[in-house]
């Protein structure tokens, strides 16, 4: 069983799992955020709905170690495909593997994972870490409203999601294809999918900045 996981396809079975685990993270994490436009009081319910609630609170670590394992894949991919001949876990199609964002999933990963260490210690850190240490966190919705305000931050966030946008919508559908779905029906039909994701998640993310700097929440 482990020479499977050491394996070039036990890696890429790993690598597509996990990246289907950032996924569903990402699509909960949206969904969250998103009902900060709506009013404060609906964002911190919903965040305290996600602090209390058992099924979010087990669903949440997993879901994480999912994306830790994601990246430490593509770490370790990276690093023996410079070494020897490049295996990536996009195939057959031709034109999509010769695009931009195929050439550059792992830099779009770095950048990705650069920036969400940054987004950590301005959220996690100061909210779901703080009530785990026992300490009283800071307001979600403030949080929200004086990091949205600074240009600066914006851009950077904004960044980050269109780095996360060419990622997933690459990575969604081959990571079907490194299961198994490898063939002319489905394939075409899973990258429409993941573009559609793909573009839903990043409007969503980049609406919550916007809609804060502009400030149409007062």
């Amino acid at each position: 069983m482990s020479n499977i996981f050491c394996s070039s396809i036990g890696k890429k079975l790993i690598m597509s799992l996990s990246g289907l685990f950032l996924v569903v993270f990402l699509l909960l994490h949206v969904s969250v955020n998103l009902t900060a436009l709506f009013s404060r009081s609906a964002y911190k319910a919903a965040c305290e709905f996600m602090d209390t609630n058992i099924f979010i609170q087990v669903m949440v670590p997993v879901l994480a170690l999912g994306f830790a394992i994601h990246i430490l894949y593509s770490i370790i991919i990276t690093l023996r495909n410079q070494k020897a001949r490049p295996v990536k876990y996009s195939v057959s199609n031709r034109t999509e593997a010769s695009s931009w964002a195929s050439k550059n999933m792992f830099v779009l990963g770095v950048i990705v994972f650069g920036f969400l260490a940054l987004h950590l210690t301005h959220f996690w850190a100061k909210m779901q870490l703080q009530h785990f240490l026992g300490k009283e966190g800071k307001d979600s919705y403030e949080l929200l409203v004086t990091l949205f305000s600074q240009w600066y931050y914006c851009v950077i966030y904004i960044i980050w999601i269109i780095a996360l946008y060419f990622h997933i919508s690459h990575g969604f559908w081959s990571a079907f294809q490194s299961l198994g779905v490898n063939n002319s029906t489905w394939i075409p039909r899973l990258q429409l999918i993941a573009k559609i994701y793909a573009i839903l998640v990043a409007l969503g993310f980049i609406s919550i900045p916007v809609y804060f700097f502009l400030g149409l929440n007062q």
